[in-house]
């Protein structure tokens, strides 16, 4: 009977540590931080008419090679954001900038890895534009 146990207790274990394997994503204690400033153009985009910092901007992740949008925040008053309780893996960051283009907005993007489960990493600075 003993011997049955033992075999059952090494199979469970071994199901659940092949299980365990945790995606990138909310869960973990790491976290992501980082600053948003805006440079503010005329419609023509040719004279800078001020830079500030980006407050009450939105700013997105996307966990490993999900397609579509994990989660999003918002930016503080002075430009700065955070996305808390992250588990070690590949982050892509992104915030909307308008530009020149057809469409008036494209995407500024910083690809991240968190390397260690109780990481605080920096992203550093996105500069976005305003019309």
């Amino acid at each position: 009977m003993k011997i049955k146990i033992g075999l059952l207790t090494v199979a469970s274990f071994m199901v659940l540590s092949t299980s365990c394997k945790k995606e990138e994503g909310e869960g973990g204690s790491a976290s992501i931080t980082g600053y948003v400033h805006v440079t503010d153009y005329n419609a023509s985009f040719v004279i800078v008419q001020g830079e500030y910092p980006g407050m009450d901007k939105d700013v997105y992740i996307k966990y490993g090679d999900d397609i579509g949008e994990g989660d999003r925040t918002r930016t503080g008053p002075d430009g700065r954001f955070e996305f808390k309780y992250l588990r070690e893996g590949t982050y892509t960051l992104y915030v909307y900038s308008d530009d020149t283009t057809l469409s008036g907005t494209s995407v500024v993007s910083k690809i991240v890895e968190i390397t260690d489960k109780k990481q605080k990493l920096d992203a550093g600075t996105f500069e976005i534009k305003k019309d």
